[in-house]
């Protein structure tokens, strides 16, 4: 099988690839840093022929812009709508004709539990990444009579290069959050994309894979700090 995954060349992207290699698929990777096969823009360039892809991760994202709804601009939120949301539409719906042609495909979005939780100062990747998860339950709908599936993945706080360049004091006040005491490594959540990409999930499409720890989690208990025995 052949697979696309865009924003790979660091991070997420990069783990994705690299398990997806690993359960022996020949990936395509596409990013707008170097070090991909292909290096363009999924909002704004012309994607190429897609035609021969049977799995697609559309994984490219913006996560940094920070803007309170009250004073953000135009600009910052057409740019994480773009980016995040139809960028995501564009390049799967570049991937369709072929796998509606073969009847077989595999469309793993990546969302982020910011599309349930909400993200204060940060309104346009939270919309954004919400956008995704009506965009999957609509595509899987469409593509359920062609053997085409679609779900999303939900990270939580994951261990990229940018989680972990946050000064000490905030990441520690991350860590507490989460029940597990860790933060999600990247390639727990390429291996949830990599079986939701695999023949074994031809039963599962329009559903939503939260990895993220616990995070979602209500962890507060009435009886006190310790609700159960170890």
């Amino acid at each position: 099988m052949r697979a696309l995954v865009t924003g790979a060349a660091r991070g997420i992207g990069a783990a994705i690839a690299a398990r997806l290699r690993l359960d022996g698929m020949d990936v395509v990777t596409l990013d707008l840093q170097p070090g991909c096969d292909l290096r363009l823009d999924v909002w704004r360039d012309e994607l190429p022929p897609m035609a021969d892809i049977d799995v697609v991760v559309p994984n490219a994202g913006i996560t940094t812009t920070v803007a309170p709804a009250h004073r953000m601009t135009a600009e910052q939120w057409e740019r994480d709508v773009g980016v995040n949301l139809t960028g995501a539409f564009r390049t799967v719906q570049a991937c369709l004709p072929g796998m509606r042609e073969r009847r077989y495909g595999r469309i793993v979005l990546i969302s982020s539990m910011a599309a349930r939780t909400g993200l204060p100062g940060q309104v346009a990747y939270g919309a954004s990444k919400a956008g995704l998860l009506g965009l999957m339950r609509t595509l899987a709908a469409e593509g359920a009579a062609h053997n085409i599936t679609c779900n999303a993945v939900l990270p939580g706080l994951v261990a990229t290069e940018n989680v972990l360049a946050l000064p000490d004091p905030l990441r520690d006040t991350l860590l507490t959050s989460l029940p597990t005491g860790r933060f999600v490594a990247p390639e727990e959540i390429a291996a949830a994309v990599s079986f939701l990409a695999s023949r074994d999930s031809a039963q599962i499409t329009g559903q939503e894979l939260a990895v993220d720890g616990g995070w979602s989690l209500n962890t507060a208990s009435l009886a006190g700090r310790r609700a159960a025995p170890d």
